[in-house]
Protein backbone atom coordinates (compact mmCIF):
# COMPACT_ATOMS: atom_id res chain seq x y z
CA UNK A 1 0.00 0.00 0.00
CA UNK A 2 1.29 3.58 -0.97
CA UNK A 3 4.02 1.91 -3.12
CA UNK A 4 7.89 2.80 -2.82
CA UNK A 5 7.89 6.60 -1.59
CA UNK A 6 5.23 6.31 0.56
CA UNK A 7 1.69 7.90 0.28
CA UNK A 8 -0.02 10.98 -1.26
CA UNK A 9 3.17 12.41 -3.50
CA UNK A 10 1.47 11.58 -6.82
CA UNK A 11 -0.14 15.00 -7.31
CA UNK A 12 1.26 18.12 -7.12
CA UNK A 13 3.77 20.65 -8.73
CA UNK A 14 6.83 18.92 -7.38
CA UNK A 15 9.83 20.69 -6.49
CA UNK A 16 13.03 22.62 -8.03
CA UNK A 17 11.77 22.19 -11.94
CA UNK A 18 13.67 25.81 -12.93
CA UNK A 19 11.56 28.62 -13.06
CA UNK A 20 10.02 29.25 -16.27
CA UNK A 21 8.31 32.70 -15.27
CA UNK A 22 10.36 34.35 -17.71
CA UNK A 23 10.68 33.16 -20.44
CA UNK A 24 13.47 34.00 -23.70
CA UNK A 25 11.39 35.37 -26.80
CA UNK A 26 11.80 33.17 -29.77
CA UNK A 27 10.95 34.81 -32.97
CA UNK A 28 8.19 33.01 -35.42
CA UNK A 29 7.96 35.23 -37.76
CA UNK A 30 10.79 36.72 -40.25
CA UNK A 31 9.72 40.28 -39.38
CA UNK A 32 9.98 38.90 -35.46
CA UNK A 33 14.11 37.52 -36.45
CA UNK A 34 14.76 41.28 -37.84
CA UNK A 35 13.45 42.85 -34.87
CA UNK A 36 14.72 40.92 -32.32
CA UNK A 37 18.25 40.91 -34.18
CA UNK A 38 18.12 45.02 -34.57
CA UNK A 39 17.82 45.63 -38.24
CA UNK A 40 14.62 46.81 -37.92
CA UNK A 41 14.90 49.85 -35.29
CA UNK A 42 11.47 51.76 -34.82
CA UNK A 43 7.75 50.71 -35.20
CA UNK A 44 7.07 52.97 -38.27
CA UNK A 45 9.52 51.22 -40.64
CA UNK A 46 6.84 48.37 -39.94
CA UNK A 47 3.93 50.73 -40.80
CA UNK A 48 5.87 51.68 -43.46
CA UNK A 49 5.94 48.83 -45.28
CA UNK A 50 2.09 47.52 -44.04
CA UNK A 51 3.74 44.47 -42.95
CA UNK A 52 1.20 42.63 -40.21
CA UNK A 53 2.53 41.99 -37.19
CA UNK A 54 1.64 38.52 -35.77
CA UNK A 55 3.67 38.24 -32.97
CA UNK A 56 2.86 40.25 -29.67
CA UNK A 57 6.61 40.30 -28.63
CA UNK A 58 7.31 42.91 -31.45
CA UNK A 59 4.80 45.42 -29.76
CA UNK A 60 6.42 44.82 -26.19
CA UNK A 61 10.09 44.86 -27.35
CA UNK A 62 9.58 48.59 -29.00
CA UNK A 63 7.13 50.06 -26.75
CA UNK A 64 7.41 48.06 -23.51
CA UNK A 65 6.59 49.42 -20.60
CA UNK A 66 5.21 52.67 -21.98
CA UNK A 67 1.74 50.20 -22.84
CA UNK A 68 -1.40 51.15 -21.26
CA UNK A 69 -4.76 49.19 -21.78
CA UNK A 70 -8.25 50.09 -20.84
CA UNK A 71 -10.92 47.49 -21.08
CA UNK A 72 -13.84 49.17 -23.56
CA UNK A 73 -16.44 46.35 -23.39
CA UNK A 74 -17.41 43.06 -21.82
CA UNK A 75 -20.50 41.64 -23.52
CA UNK A 76 -21.65 38.08 -22.99
CA UNK A 77 -22.60 36.09 -26.52
CA UNK A 78 -24.39 33.05 -26.39
CA UNK A 79 -24.57 29.96 -28.33
CA UNK A 80 -27.67 27.75 -28.51
CA UNK A 81 -27.11 23.67 -28.32
CA UNK A 82 -28.86 20.82 -27.83
CA UNK A 83 -28.82 21.09 -24.54
CA UNK A 84 -29.56 24.56 -23.78
CA UNK A 85 -27.49 27.91 -24.30
CA UNK A 86 -23.91 28.15 -23.71
CA UNK A 87 -22.46 31.37 -22.33
CA UNK A 88 -19.11 32.96 -23.10
CA UNK A 89 -17.49 36.25 -22.55
CA UNK A 90 -16.28 38.47 -25.51
CA UNK A 91 -13.34 41.54 -24.25
CA UNK A 92 -12.86 44.11 -26.37
CA UNK A 93 -9.74 45.65 -25.36
CA UNK A 94 -8.01 49.03 -26.55
CA UNK A 95 -3.80 49.39 -25.66
CA UNK A 96 -1.34 51.78 -26.49
CA UNK A 97 1.33 53.78 -26.05
CA UNK A 98 -0.62 57.13 -25.48
CA UNK A 99 2.08 58.78 -28.05
CA UNK A 100 -0.08 57.78 -31.24
CA UNK A 101 0.36 54.10 -31.42
CA UNK A 102 -3.20 52.22 -30.47
CA UNK A 103 -4.40 48.90 -31.42
CA UNK A 104 -7.39 46.61 -30.36
CA UNK A 105 -8.04 43.38 -29.17
CA UNK A 106 -11.22 41.08 -29.01
CA UNK A 107 -10.88 37.85 -27.37
CA UNK A 108 -14.13 35.07 -26.82
CA UNK A 109 -13.32 33.12 -23.50
CA UNK A 110 -15.70 31.03 -20.87
CA UNK A 111 -14.56 33.28 -18.18
CA UNK A 112 -14.34 37.08 -17.97
CA UNK A 113 -10.75 37.52 -16.92
CA UNK A 114 -9.24 35.02 -19.41
CA UNK A 115 -10.81 36.97 -22.36
CA UNK A 116 -9.64 39.94 -20.78
CA UNK A 117 -5.91 38.32 -21.05
CA UNK A 118 -6.62 37.06 -23.92
CA UNK A 119 -7.43 40.40 -25.60
CA UNK A 120 -4.44 42.19 -24.06
CA UNK A 121 -2.36 39.63 -26.09
CA UNK A 122 -4.19 39.44 -28.97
Amino acid sequence: RGGPRGRGRGRGRGRGRGKEDQKEWVPVTKLGRLVREGKIDKLESIYLFSLPIKEFEIIDFFLGAALNDEVLKIMPVQKQTRAGQRTRFKAFVAIGDNNGHIGLGVKCSKEVATAIRGAIIN
